[in-house]
């Protein structure tokens, strides 16, 4: 059994991400609105990893036979300013989601909890590269402010955020859904 203060905390996690999940779509739908496709569309997969993440987090709890409280999540930011906006706040939030893990790191190690130690340390990776992924896309988006297109064929050039798949992951509760 995981600690006590991990489930716990892991379960405030789940939360997160799915909140995470939510501003990715409100995100999604902004640049959907503004009919710039590419980026609506990696925003939208970053919405379906987030929500990924949140059940992996739920199938680790069941795997440990621990307690699963789906929580509520806060409502995401809706209305945007212009294209760079949207993404200093999914930066921002990939910088506090890091702490959060980090967090989650350091309940496991201090109560001894090896086995969720182990399984943070995925989450651990996969936010360096969160926060790479968002920081390179805002200085991108930086410089093609006034021609969002850039932006556009920047992505469709470079296939930008298409990640690696998740190599080393856990299991995902439902599956791969």
């Amino acid at each position: 059994m995981p600690a006590p203060e991990f489930v716990e905390a892991l379960n405030e996690q789940v939360a997160h991400e799915f909140a995470a999940s939510q501003q990715y779509v409100a995100v999604a739908v902004h640049y959907d609105t503004e009919t710039l496709p590419r980026l609506a569309a990696f925003f939208y997969a970053q919405a379906v990893e987030e929500r990924g993440h949140a059940m992996k987090m739920v199938q680790y709890l069941m795997d440990q036979d621990s307690e699963v409280i789906i929580p509520p999540v806060a409502g995401p930011r809706n209305g945007f300013d212009g294209i760079v906006e949207p993404i200093q706040i999914a930066l921002d939030q990939e910088k506090v989601v890091t702490e959060q893990i980090t967090r989650l790191a350091r309940i496991a190690r201090e109560t001894g909890d090896y086995q969720s130690e182990q399984f943070i340390q995925w989450f651990l990776k996969e936010q360096v590269e969160e926060v790479s992924t968002m920081s390179d896309l805002l200085t991108t988006v930086r410089r093609s402010e006034a021609n969002p297109l850039w932006v556009e064929e920047f992505l469709a050039r470079e296939g930008f955020g298409g990640g690696e798949g998740e190599t080393g992951a856990p299991p995902t509760a439902g599956g791969d859904l």
